[in-house]
């Protein structure tokens, strides 16, 4: 049973700084991409960023110039670096790797909180 483990959530001002981890238990062999999904009570799930084996990287536009993911794919790592963070960055954070054509693994989420 594959696992994903994350952290380095907490709680930081605005302004500050976090950083996320995430790596799986047991080696998944044919991820061909991993990332961080977020979720706040009420709003529905949001792409924060995700990167493939290739090394591309893909941003949601609200934490674009702010967040950096970073990863080795065949090491099943990923890394989640948030710089200025907001109010609005407070949510669960979760940890996914994809893994075809079986599917997608997730972890069980970091919190972060962001104080104003």
């Amino acid at each position: 049973q594959v696992r994903l483990v994350e952290s380095g959530g907490g709680l930081v001002q605005a302004g500050g700084s976090l950083r996320l981890s995430c790596a799986a238990s047991t080696r998944i062999r044919s991820t061909n991409k991993m990332g961080w999904y977020r979720q706040d009570p009420g709003n529905q799930r949001e792409l924060v960023a995700d990167i493939s084996d290739g090394g591309s990287t893909n941003y949601a536009d609200s934490v674009k110039d702010r967040f950096i993911i970073s990863g080795d794919i065949d090491r099943n790592t990923v890394y989640l670096q948030m710089n200025n963070l907001k109010p609005e960055d407070t949510a669960v954070y979760f940890c996914f790797a994809n893994d075809p054509p079986w599917g997608t693994y997730y972890g069980q989420g970091t919190k972060v909180t962001v104080s104003s």
